[in-house]
């Protein structure tokens, strides 16, 4: 968790008012990357176990900050994932003073 919130503070410098976090399972997102064809990059090529890591950090950090992250289920299609995206921003922005 450390090292992806460092990354974060490297790359981009600031910390986002809100934050969506487009969740899949492992599986799927793993079948989606290989259906774009080509050949996986080096993190592609990593293990399953990784991806779940990953993906369990990204989900605390949600679960950690969740005026700020917004999950959204990723394994909808992606007019479904468009239209929660929208609605959660549309919430947000009401929200603000």
């Amino acid at each position: 968790m450390g090292r992806i919130a460092e990354l974060e503070r490297w790359a981009a410098g600031i910390k986002p008012d809100l934050t969506f976090l487009l969740d899949v399972g492992v599986a799927e997102g793993l079948a989606r990357a290989r259906s774009r064809g080509g050949e996986p990059d080096r993190i592609e090529r990593e293990r399953e176990d990784f991806f779940e890591r990953v993906r369990g950090v990204y989900l605390a950090r949600a679960a950690a900050e969740p005026a700020r992250f917004r999950v959204i289920d990723a394994s909808q299609p992606a007019e479904a994932v468009q239209a929660a995206v929208r609605a959660a921003l549309a919430d947000w922005l009401q929200a603000r003073p």
